[in-house]
Parts: structure tokens; C-alpha cells; sequence
């Protein structure tokens, strides 16, 4: 990797830079990398060079970035973990692939198999401590469940309600999927679903329980308006259906190259708990960990909730850390 391309304190579109916390001031440096096929992603790495546990790869889910992540960067430093972390294509501050940047638009997962692929092999190898973890939440969970299909860099990777299938909680997928498919079929997808972060209340919100990291948020999104993201099109759906059958078809405990956990919230309305379920008895072989009445973004929620999942975390990087 180009050290020239790192640029530090973190800078945004608007050419304003964004507030460090303390604790990651000296240590956080963000850069852009370009993918195989073009795409420039931003990219944030905080790592030592000695001293450290190895380095945890942090996924986001869509919509997210990388500054709403720095509160689980500190969790994971205090860990004794260097951290890295990209923003998505389409979202973030990596390339947008529509000119309406509020549109969450992509073509097929394939794109974000890119994404994870440029991030590992110019940043992480190079840049970061060994060994390597996998921290990964909703879509970022699904991306990183493709790549572990073939990839050994990872000794163990941790999967925050992964996105495996759409929750049933409004619409039935039966009737939803031929709908998608269909639309894209007719040319329409580019068409964008409702679903402005901005326009949602606290109250009325499946996200988080936690009202003031709600309100970080919507703050930070409103300070810095490049980073929001509104809805998905209907060529994004489409793919994350085609890439949730693709997860779907694997069986047995050689599916995936590394020990996988995975977590589940107890008051899911975002993603399928029974897809989690299924895929961890199918390829996992074990039992899902519930953080029960947690809302979709567990690393979001209420201080007790976190803390079940960074015990149910501990313990299992605690088993499948290298012994010394």
C-alpha cells in the first residue's frame, strides 16, 4: 500500500474532517484503495505493530460507515486488537455508483467480494498485525459468510445478525421476491425503496433500543449529509435474494474454511432469525447466541446488550485465538 494515499484526521467529501475520539486520535489512519474493477473505497486502519491480540477485519452493513463505528474500534482496542475497516461501495465515503448518492444501488454481491478482496490484499496483509478475525454485522455478515467459503485469512470470524433472508415481520417473501425480480426484469432497477435514516423517529425505529447512540447518529448524518444513505434499489434486493440462496445451498461443516459464531438479536425486525438458525445448524454445526430483546444493530444498542455480545465475543476469541 501507497502510504501517500493515508490521510489523517479522517477526512469527508466536504472536504471538513470529522471529529477523532481521543483514544483513537494517534493511532486511526484512513486512505482509499481502488478494487479490481475500479471502485475507489475508503478504507480506516488503527494498528500497532507489536504488542497487540492480531487484527479484528470490522464489516459494516448497509448504510453504515466508518465513523459510526469508532465506539466498537475503541471496544476492540481495549481488547489488546489492532482494527480495520472500509466503507462498502455505495456507501460511506467510497465511490457512490449511481449520481443519486442517497440511492443504496448495486449490481450483484459479486461487487462487494471486490470490495473485501481489495481490502485484505492492500490493506490488511500489508498494513496490519497478524493473526486475523472477522467482526461482521447484517450485509457485511453475508459478504464475509461468501468470501470464508474459500478464503483462509481469517482464524475465526464473529457474525453480528447476519443477513441471510429478509424478515418476515411485513411482507411475506413469497410474495415480495417475485415482486423484486420481477421489477428488475422490467428495467426498473434503479428504482429506489423509502427508507431515509433523517425521516425516521427514535420512537418508531427497529434499530437500537439505546436513544442517545440513535441520536449520534442522526447528528452525525445531519453534519455530515455525504454519508447518509437512503433506501436500497430494486437491482440491490435482487441481488442480496440472489445472494442469500447462493448462502442458502451450502451443507456441512467444510462449507466454511474458519470456526464462525454467530449472534442473533432477540427482538429482530430487520433480518430472518430462522435463516440464521438454519444456516448455523447446516454449516456452523452450532447453536446461535441470542441477545434477547435486542434490536437489529446490537452493537448499537444499550450498554447491557452490548455487553452480552462482547462476552458471548470474548469467549469464543478467547477459544480460537492461537495458543502462545
Amino acid at each position: 500500500m501507497n502510504d501517500s494515499n493515508i490521510e489523517t484526521p479522517m477526512t469527508l467529501a466536504t472536504g471538513t474532517e470529522h471529529p477523532v475520539p481521543p483514544s483513537l486520535q494517534k493511532g486511526l489512519r484512513t486512505g482509499m484503495i481502488k478494487a479490481k474493477d475500479g471502485a475507489n473505497l475508503r478504507y480506516a486502519i488503527c494498528c500497532d505493530t507489536a504488542g497487540t491480540r492480531g487484527t479484528v477485519c470490522l464489516f459494516q452493513g448497509r448504510r453504515a460507515y466508518i465513523e459510526r463505528d469508532y465506539e466498537v474500534i475503541e471496544d476492540l482496542r481495549a481488547r489488546g486488537f489492532s482494527v480495520a475497516t472500509l466503507d462498502w461501495r455505495g456507501q460511506g465515503l467510497s465511490d457512490r455508483l449511481l449520481k443519486d448518492r442517497l440511492k443504496g444501488h448495486i449490481k450483484s454481491f459479486k461487487q462487494y467480494d471486490l470490495d473485501l478482496e481489495a481490502f485484505m490484499r492492500q490493506v490488511v496483509l500489508p498494513d496490519c498485525p497478524p493473526p486475523y478475525y472477522g467482526l461482521a454485522h447484517s450485509m457485511g455478515a453475508n459478504v464475509l459468510l461468501r468470501s470464508l467459503q474459500k478464503s483462509t485469512w481469517f482464524e475465526a470470524a464473529v457474525m453480528a445478525t447476519p443477513f441471510l433472508g429478509f424478515s418476515e415481520t411485513k411482507l411475506p417473501t413469497s410474495i415480495s421476491h417475485p415482486i423484486i425480480k420481477f421489477l428488475k426484469f422490467i428495467g426498473l432497477g434503479r428504482l429506489s425503496m423509502p427508507g431515509d435514516f433523517l425521516s425516521r423517529k427514535f420512537e418508531d425505529n427497529v434499530l437500537t433500543h439505546d436513544r442517545q447512540r440513535y441520536e449520534q447518529q442522526v447528528e452525525l448524518i445531519r453534519a455530515y449529509p455525504d454519508l447518509n444513505v437512503g433506501g436500497p434499489t430494486v437491482s440491490w434486493l435482487a441481488a442480496a435474494i440472489d445472494s442469500h440462496k447462493q448462502l442458502a445451498s451450502l451443507k456441512g461443516s467444510n462449507a466454511l474454511r474458519v470456526p464462525v459464531l454467530f449472534v442473533a438479536a432477540g427482538d429482530e425486525r430487520v433480518v430472518s432469525n430462522e435463516k440464521i438458525h438454519q444456516f448455523s445448524r447446516n454449516v456452523a454445526g452450532t447453536p446461535v447466541v441470542t441477545v434477547e430483546n435486542a434490536f437489529h444493530e446490537i452493537l448499537l444498542e444499550r450498554d447491557d446488550m452490548r455487553e452480552q455480545f462482547f462476552a458471548a465475543f470474548d469467549s469464543f476469541m478467547e477459544q480460537h485465538s492461537p495458543k502462545k
